[in-house]
């Protein structure tokens, strides 16, 4: 089974001989007391990779968003959602909400709509927070950062951007012959912006293999979040196990990061011509994971479960703004140039069934092919 479910876009693993040894899991107080050993480097090492000033360790993104949005009611702001952004940040805004707090939502990748909301509510005086994340997979672009930036600095707000996908996939430094860039510091490399006006939440779970997350920002805003975090004194902080693991991530980066982006980027790139070459498209450029286009709904599901019978697992998605099943592929440093091509291959006999299926019955090409 050729398995394109997993979103180990690195292919990094660590296992645990590679890790430093640890005495003890944890040490039975919460972070707000102490932190974990070797937490504060971590932390330190990926805000300076990812442009930032400083950074904290947290057990997940929910704990991250939850405590953030929680310290910004204290202001008060009023938080302005883009409406794409990923479930996690939601729900903390939805928790914002719950307690009171102004949320708006605007539309995907709209600056213009961001400052129609911001100046429609600026009457209010409150600290306005824009919220997106980095990279979006659903539409397969990047946020334009550099705009939402320039919008909440004219209002002296916040940017926050959830960069799960793009850390340690994209970089500074973007050119044709290296899409991903240089670093793997996530989108403010990318893109270019930076400031204490920023701050960035991220899951190491994708790009570093790390079932952690790390808030990084400002010195005076991290701070400010290690003062105000509930879950920093009522919850466990991250284990010694991912602790270690982050750091190997970021050591092999360091070492490997380049060589596994540049596989990467082959196999994206396999992947799309092999497309192209039988006739179909991906929504995703270069990035890895690939959504069939035109592919949805009833015709998805059958073309997943056909694909699940010839060996091959993908993801079926159903986007929030959008009730039809999707069908993506997520690609990884793991997959061999055979794996691609038997893949393609599958397709490719797939795309003569249906032109076949279409010809006897005249009707439209994805109705009822798979048998």
């Amino acid at each position: 089974m050729i398995n394109f479910t997993s979103a180990l876009y690195l292919g990094l693993h660590h296992p645990s001989q590679f890790l430093q040894p640890w005495q003890q899991l944890t040490l039975g107080v919460p972070a707000a007391l102490e932190e974990p050993p070797g937490a504060e480097e971590a932390a330190g090492g990926l805000a300076q990779l990812q442009g930032c000033e400083h950074g904290v360790l947290l057990p997940s993104t929910l704990h991250l968003f939850w405590d953030l949005f929680a310290m910004l009611r204290q202001q008060p702001a009023a938080l302005f959602l883009d409406e794409g952004a990923y479930a996690i940040a939601r729900w903390g805004a939805e928790q914002f909400s719950a307690k009171g707090g102004d949320v708006y939502t605007f539309r995907h990748h709209d600056p213009e709509a961001l400052l129609v909301q911001i100046k429609r509510h600026a009457h209010q005086r409150k600290y306005p927070v824009a919220i997106a994340d980095g990279f979006c997979p659903a539409c397969g672009h990047a946020a334009p950062v550099g705009e939402y930036l320039e919008i909440v600095r004219r209002f002296g707000g916040l940017l926050v951007l959830d960069d799960t996908q793009a850390l340690g996939i994209l970089g500074e430094s973007p050119a044709l012959h290296s899409p991903y860039g240089k670093g793997g510091g996530g989108m403010l490399r990318w893109s270019g912006n930076f400031g204490p006006d920023i701050v960035v939440g991220s899951s190491l779970a994708k790009g570093f293999g790390v079932p952690v997350a790390a808030l990084a920002g400002s010195k005076k805003l991290v701070k400010r979040f290690k003062m105000a975090s509930d879950t920093r004194v009522h919850g466990s902080p991250p284990s010694a196990a991912v602790i270690h693991a982050a750091a190997h991530a970021l050591t092999v980066n360091e070492i490997r990061g380049s060589l596994l982006r540049h596989r990467l980027a082959q196999r994206v790139v396999q992947f799309r011509k092999g497309l192209e070459a039988i006739g179909w498209d991906s929504i995703g450029g270069w990035f890895p994971v690939q959504t069939l286009r035109g592919i949805v709904g009833n015709a998805a599901v059958k073309m997943h479960q056909y694909l699940s019978r010839n060996g091959i697992q993908t993801v079926l998605s159903r986007p929030r703004d959008n009730g039809e099943a999707h069908l993506s592929f997520l690609i990884t440093a793991r997959h061999s140039a055979d794996e691609i091509d038997h893949c393609i291959d599958i397709l490719s006999t797939l795309t003569h069934s249906i032109d076949k299926a279409a010809n006897r019955s005249g009707k439209s090409a994805y109705s009822g092919f798979i048998k």
